[in-house]
């Protein structure tokens, strides 16, 4: 296990200091492709409030967790252990609720979770600010216009692909878990950009820097804690921007692992806000080393990638 050690960015008085703040997070968007954000102005209040909501919402019965599974063509809902990586071949030992900004009926009602459409419509609009705030520095250090990636990450339209999801992370104190089970296996993003909430004393995410090309999935073997931060978010960069950019960001694999005897054992809870362009938006980098390919197209492609690899690891465990 490496000991390095995550960027972080200070976000403080970011209109009076968007260059130093531009150079900063292309540089580390450049290398290790994660980093810290403190100082990003969305308050520890409206966060706290989205951790509760969620905690609450898991603590329900699956039969009224049910009523709001999960539909896939809008990645919006509930799954319970649904989630398999090709990485492992296991399924994800967690849940979690996804919702869009045009997914009202999967958000949890406020007979079955009092208080949770509020928090999450506060929390996503200031996940949002922040987000386009983070994208017009990678624009501008793309050579876009400022507002370029705001346009295609346009929450008003109806093919928005924005995304948060609350997830849970199951309680292992009182479980033998075998080895190569995970609380959420190796994997990098498919979205542009990712804002990771995490809680101080759960600790587990762990990240792997290093690949040269969006088309390459070779993983290597130095992974280091990407533990919680007070204050902060975890920010990283997916697939869609490291092709948006001609390879030059890069998209960092990263997992969650099972805690180590005598570390806490109980349920790890974390926040993730998606950004995705929309269906509709086309990518392609500045100086075009990719195709053009629609928001929509490219994540059917990445999910039919990690489908075909899935696929390829059962044959293999088959004929072992």
């Amino acid at each position: 296990m490496s000991s390095k050690q995550v960027v972080v960015v200070d976000f403080s008085e970011f209109e009076h200091r968007k260059t130093v703040i531009t150079h900063a997070v292309m540089q580390a968007a450049e290398t290790e492709g994660v980093f810290y954000v403190k100082n990003h102005g969305i308050s520890q209040g409206l966060v706290d409030s989205m951790f509760a909501r969620s905690a609450d919402f898991f603590k329900l019965d699956d039969v009224t967790k049910k009523r709001y599974c999960f539909d896939k063509p809008r990645n919006a809902g509930w799954e319970k252990m649904a989630q398999i990586r090709p990485s492992t071949g296991t399924p994800d030992m967690k849940e979690s609720i996804s919702l869009g900004f045009h997914t009202a009926d999967r958000c949890p009602s406020e007979a079955d979770c009092a208080g949770f459409a509020d928090a999450a419509a506060a929390f996503m609009a200031a996940c949002q600010d922040m987000s386009m705030k983070l994208m017009s520095c990678f624009a501008v250090g793309l050579g876009f216009p400022e507002d370029f990636f705001s346009q295609h990450h346009d929450v008003a339209k109806t093919d928005s692909q924005q995304t948060m999801r609350c997830l849970y992370y199951h309680d292992t104190s009182q479980q033998k878990v075998p080895a190569n089970y995970w609380r959420a296996g190796a994997h990098t993003d498919f979205d542009t950009l990712t804002l990771l909430f995490q809680r101080s004393g759960e600790k587990g995410l762990e990240i792997c820097p290093g690949r040269k090309a969006v088309t390459e999935f070779a993983i290597g073997d130095e992974w280091s804690p990407a533990d919680p931060m007070a204050g902060a978010i975890t920010v990283n960069i997916g697939d869609m921007l490291m092709q948006w950019s001609d390879d030059r960001l890069k998209s960092t694999f990263h997992r969650v692992r099972m805690p180590r005897p005598g570390e806490y054992q109980g349920p790890r809870y974390s926040i993730g806000f998606f950004n995705q362009a929309n269906k509709s938006s086309v990518i392609q980098g500045p100086n075009k080393k990719y195709a053009p390919i629609s928001g929509l197209d490219f994540i059917s492609a990445a999910m039919q990638r990690n489908y075909n690899a899935l696929e390829a690891l059962k044959q293999e465990q088959v004929a072992a």
